[in-house]
């Protein structure tokens, strides 16, 4: 499950922020997921309870925001194409052109990215 590998690089850097900050509690975390990482939200929420616990990050909301995948095949195709459950357990997905059917290049969709963490910090 790479899903705990991905969320413990997001608990790290969360953890190493919110002591930048002296923080003593983080709130929660704002996340936006890509339909093209290949990543359960359940299984990252289930890794985000996991790592969390005993830290300032226990009990934090993980807000999940998806954003929508973009391919581009070299047939003129450009847009979302959908993603079965086959192809999440292949070990390289290779995302087929609606089109054409021939091999789509993934444009967006990849992104897993912080874009925000309420922390509690002293006042300065």
């Amino acid at each position: 499950m790479h899903e705990f590998s991905v969320m413990g690089q997001i608990v790290d850097s969360i953890l190493e922020e919110a002591k930048k900050r002296q923080a003593t509690k983080v709130e929660s975390v704002d996340l936006e997921l890509g339909d093209y990482t290949m990543l359960g939200e359940e299984q990252l929420r289930f890794a985000f309870q996991v790592l969390t616990k005993d830290t300032i990050i226990a009990n934090a909301a993980l807000n999940v925001k998806h954003l929508k995948g973009r391919v581009k095949c070299a047939c003129g195709y450009d847009g979302n194409v959908s993603v079965g459950d086959d192809t999440l357990h292949k070990i390289a997905p290779i995302l087929e052109c609606p089109k054409c059917k021939g091999a789509a290049e993934i444009v967006e969709g990849r992104e897993c990215i912080v874009r925000n963490i309420r922390m509690v910090v002293p006042d300065v």
